[in-house]
């Protein structure tokens, strides 16, 4: 019997085996051979994956370093606005009046997420920080529809993140990944500090607690007091910070992967979007550029459908894929519509401003804080605490009950 032959043929950039003819012999009573047939079924499979047309869709990763880039400079104006009105409040009064601009309350999240769970209990939006709510909301919505993009597409920590890895594997020709026994405890510490949080909104505080909370001066101006944890950082803080991102350059997004209890709530949410990165098995050609273009370490080539709290949409796989129809955005809901890359780039800008905008609209943007209220509670910021423990927010609870029970009485 002749020797089976295997050449090698070149299909565009990828090498894929070419079964070579067999000699016609006729067996008429030989059983053949259960090894011969796999390897008939095989080279089937092959010969069905040789048909391939190449994947000339433009790909999406420039229009998205756009929208980053704009989001990141929008979010510097915010600063340097911010920066003049708090040198207002600084001179007391004496420096030019600038207004706050209500976009930095999207730096307060736990507000935001205080604001959220009031208004779900109460239908009212808390006048503190509102255009919080809004921001938090449209994030929220964002992750519902497109997965976790807000992280991929807008956040400017992520967009930091992204351009320090990139340097880190400029330094070492490759992609860094911690073993599984150390990767996976790590990824767990950013759902134990939204757990925390979680739990001590929704269980540990009382609705008249939360109420007082965001009624508090503490929350009135915590935005300010963000301000000066960065412009008069501490040396501990500093330090910490320069540790993050030395670890980012050697461990791709170290904060979003492991640190990030905002990341870890929208991950939560993006399993509930049905817009999924789907994968054909019949064309695809195993060639493995989808798992080596992935920042979130997913085994795309492994699955059909990327079901995983770390995708965030940023859609590397899909523009990577060589081969037409292989790898897609699609919906997993009836009728299974592949959703264009243009689309998502458009869909989420769009969510975002609608939602905002509709905060603007309603007059739910701007904050009830007057600016004589700011320089008031300036002068006493420092001293001006929040809750840090179980003991603490049962304490909160029991004193916010104490004086609603007076004020009953006194209307008495």
């Amino acid at each position: 019997m002749n020797t089976l032959t295997k050449p090698i043929e070149k299909i565009g950039s990828f090498n894929l085996k070419k079964e070579s003819n067999r000699n016609s012999i006729d067996f008429k009573d030989v059983t053949i051979n259960p090894i011969i047939q796999n390897e008939n079924n095989i080279a089937a499979q092959r010969k069905a994956k040789k048909k391939i047309i190449r994947n000339d869709e433009k790909g999406i990763q420039q229009i998205r370093f756009i929208i980053q880039s704009l989001f990141a400079l929008l979010c510097v104006w915010i600063g340097i606005e911010f920066y003049l009105f708090n040198q207002y409040l600084e001179t007391n009064g004496a420096a030019a009046f600038y207004s706050r601009p209500p976009g930095v309350d999207g730096f307060l999240p736990i507000s935001s997420f205080m604001s959220f769970y009031y208004f779900l209990q109460t239908g009212i939006i808390h006048w503190a920080h509102p255009a919080g709510f809004f921001i938090f909301l449209a994030i929220l919505l964002i992750s519902l529809v497109f997965g976790k993009s807000f992280c991929s597409w807008f956040c400017p920590i992520g967009f930091i993140s992204e351009l320090v890895g990139d340097f880190g594997e400029k330094i070492f020709k490759r992609r860094l990944k911690l073993p599984k026994w150390l990767d996976y405890p790590l990824r767990s510490l950013k759902y134990l500090l939204l757990g925390f949080l979680v739990y001590s909104v929704i269980f540990l505080m009382t609705d008249l607690a939360l109420k007082a909370f965001l009624d508090s001066p503490y929350n009135q101006v915590s935005d300010v007091k963000m301000y000066y944890f960065f412009a008069h950082i501490s040396q501990t803080a500093l330090i910490v910070i320069a540790v993050l991102f030395v670890l980012s350059i050697f461990i791709r997004s170290f904060w979003c992967r492991f640190l990030c209890p905002y990341g870890a709530l929208l991950g939560i949410f993006s399993l509930l979007s049905p817009n999924k990165i789907q994968r054909n098995p019949k064309s695809c050609i195993d060639c493995g550029l989808c798992n080596k273009a992935c920042p979130s370490f997913i085994k795309v080539d492994k699955v059909k459908t990327v079901i995983s709290d770390e995708c965030s949409t940023c859609l590397n796989c899909v523009d990577v894929c060589p081969v037409k129809d292989t790898l897609e955005l699609k919906s997993i809901l009836p009728g299974r519509k592949k959703i264009n890359k243009k689309y998502v780039a458009i869909g989420v800008v769009v969510i975002f401003m609608i939602v905002t905008g509709f905060g603007m609209l309603t007059g739910h943007w701007q904050n009830k804080i007057t600016k004589e209220e700011y320089l008031m509670h300036y002068k006493y910021m420092n001293s001006y605490g929040h809750p840090t423990g179980v003991k603490e927010f049962k304490k909160l609870n029991k004193d916010v009950e104490l004086q609603n029970q007076q004020k009953n009485l006194d209307r008495k």
